[in-house]
C-alpha cells in the first residue's frame, strides 16, 4: 500500500554541481573550524601544567569560556542559519546567551567565595 501523506522532497530539489560543491565546501569549513577550536581546548587542558605555571590557571579558565562561547555562537549561526540574517538579529539572539553565561559565571564565583568563607569560619 502506497502512502499518500509522504511528500517526496527530492523531486523539487534542482541543485547544480556548482551549488553542491559550494555546500560541501561550507560543511568542510564548519567541520575544520570546530575541530581546530576543540583541538585547542583539549590540548590546552591536557598540557597546561607543562607549559604554564599555577598562576595562569585563571587565564586558562577564561580562555575555555571564550572558546566555548565562540564555538556555541558559530554553531548557532551555522546550523540555525543565523549567519544569513542581519547583524542586529544575530546580536538580539546571541547576546542574551552570552550575558546569561557571564552572569552564571559571576554568580558561581561569588557564591563559591562565600561558601569558602563560611567553611573557613566553621572549621
Amino acid at each position: 500500500m502506497k502512502r499518500d501523506d509522504i511528500i517526496e522532497y527530492s523531486l523539487d530539489a534542482h541543485h547544480s554541481e556548482e551549488e553542491g560543491r559550494k555546500i560541501r565546501k561550507k560543511i568542510w569549513m564548519v567541520t575544520l573550524f570546530l575541530a581546530v577550536v576543540t583541538t585547542i581546548e583539549v590540548t590546552l587542558g591536557a598540557y597546561w601544567k607543562d607549559w604554564f605555571d599555577e598562576s595562569a590557571w585563571n587565564t586558562i579558565k577564561l580562555t575555555y569560556v571564550v572558546l566555548t562561547l565562540v564555538k556555541a555562537a558559530y554553531i548557532v549561526m551555522t546550523f540555525m542559519h543565523l549567519g544569513d540574517e542581519r547583524r542586529n538579529i544575530r546580536l538580539i539572539i546571541l547576546a542574551p546567551y552570552v550575558f546569561f553565561i557571564l552572569y552564571l559565571l559571576y554568580i558561581g564565583l561569588v557564591e563559591s567565595n562565600y561558601v569558602h568563607k563560611v567553611w573557613e569560619t566553621l572549621l
